[in-house]
């Protein structure tokens, strides 16, 4: 994948379509969008979460919306972000992937596993 914007509160992240991330029906494979789920979720934790706190994936759940069948975008957008205080807290984080006509095929809410550090 390709990162297009990335600022704290929002990712875009690009994958294009190629026989290397198909499946045996020809589509984008569902591990190929989960990775995608996570590169971009996982970007724009890393840049909205102060350095004074680390973050781990706790677990990610996925619902797959219909075929793959073209390159793909994924949009995080978390906004407003949370409060970073002094306690540790679970962040669900949204990521929607479209198709090239913009519609969702597959969306991912990874929890993310925020504290400060020590």
């Amino acid at each position: 994948p390709e990162m297009r914007e990335l600022a704290p509160g929002r990712a875009v992240a690009e994958m294009r379509k190629r026989r290397s991330v198909t499946n045996h029906l020809g589509t984008v494979h569902a591990i190929a969008m989960c990775n995608l789920a996570e590169f971009a979720g996982g970007l724009m934790t890393e840049v909205s979460v102060p350095g004074t706190h680390r973050w781990i994936p706790k677990g990610m759940t996925v619902e797959y919306l219909k075929k793959a069948e073209t390159d793909l975008r994924a949009l995080c957008v978390c906004d407003p972000l949370p409060n970073f205080g002094a306690e540790g807290f679970e962040w669900p984080v949204t990521v929607d992937v479209q198709d090239r006509a913009g519609q969702s095929v597959f969306r991912a809410e990874i929890r993310m596993w925020i504290s400060p550090k020590k």
